[in-house]
C-alpha cells in the first residue's frame, strides 16, 4: 500500500447519513487530502447499507479515494469495496481474506504491539491504534500512548493509522510521531463550530 504524505486523512462516516451528507462528502474528498473513506453504520439494515454504500462508492471512485467497510467483509464484497476494517471482536483476517481476497484489510490493535504483530503476521494491510484522545463518536475502553506509533514503525513498513478524538489541535503531534494516516469522524461531521469542509481545511 502506497503512503502519500499529503493524503494523510482516513475519514469515517457519521453514525447517521443525512440528505446533506453526500454533497458534504464530495466537498471533503475533493480537497485531495483523503486516502480512505470508511463506511461505518451500526444500526442500519443491510438493504439500506447497500443503497448508501453504492452512492458513497461512486463519490469515492470519482475522487480516487479508497472505499472501505467497517466490520463486514460480506458487505464489502457485495459493494465491491476496496476493502474492510476489522475490530478485535470481528472475524479474523484469514476468514475475511476468503471473502474479499487480496483487497485491503485493516485491523484495530488498540494500544497493543502484540495485537499489531499478530495482525501483521496474518497479512493485515494496515494496523490502527487508539483511542489517542477522548471521543464522543465511539466510546473506547482503550487509551493509546503516542509512543506506540514510533514503536510500531520500528518493526513494520505497513501503514500505521491513529484514531480517537483527533482534531485540529492535536493532529500534528500524531503525524510527527509516525502516524501515516489519521482516522477522523466526529471532528468532521459533528463539529459545532465548522462545516465539514471548513473543519477539514484546518488540518493542513
Amino acid at each position: 500500500m502506497r503512503i502519500n504524505k499529503n493524503k494523510f486523512l482516513y475519514i469515517i462516516s457519521p453514525n447517521k447519513i443525512s440528505k446533506f451528507f453526500y454533497k458534504n462528502l464530495e466537498k471533503v474528498l475533493k480537497t485531495q487530502k483523503v486516502s480512505f473513506f470508511q463506511l461505518r453504520l451500526k444500526k442500519y439494515p443491510m438493504k439500506e447499507k447497500i443503497l448508501i454504500g453504492k452512492k458513497i462508492k461512486k463519490i469515492c471512485k470519482d475522487k480516487k479515494v479508497k472505499f472501505l467497510i467497517n466490520d463486514d467483509p460480506i458487505l464489502a464484497l457485495r459493494l465491491n469495496a476496496d476493502g474492510c476494517h476489522l475490530g478485535q471482536k470481528d472475524i479474523n483476517i484469514k476468514a475475511a481474506r476468503k471473502i474479499i481476497g487480496k483487497k485491503i484489510i485493516g485491523v484495530t490493535c488498540h494500544n497493543s504491539l502484540f495485537l499489531a504483530k499478530k495482525a501483521i503476521r496474518e497479512g493485515a494491510s494496515y494496523v490502527a491504534f487508539g483511542a489517542f484522545y477522548p471521543s464522543k463518536t465511539k466510546k473506547s475502553k482503550f487509551t493509546a500512548n503516542i509512543e506506540i506509533l514510533n514503536k510500531a514503525k520500528k518493526f513494520t513498513k505497513i501503514p500505521v493509522v491513529a484514531i480517537g478524538g483527533i482534531n485540529s489541535k492535536n493532529y500534528k503531534n500524531l503525524l510527527l510521531n509516525n502516524a501515516n494516516f489519521l482516522a477522523i469522524s466526529g471532528y468532521i461531521w459533528n463539529n459545532k463550530k465548522y462545516k465539514p469542509l471548513q473543519a477539514l481545511e484546518k488540518l493542513k
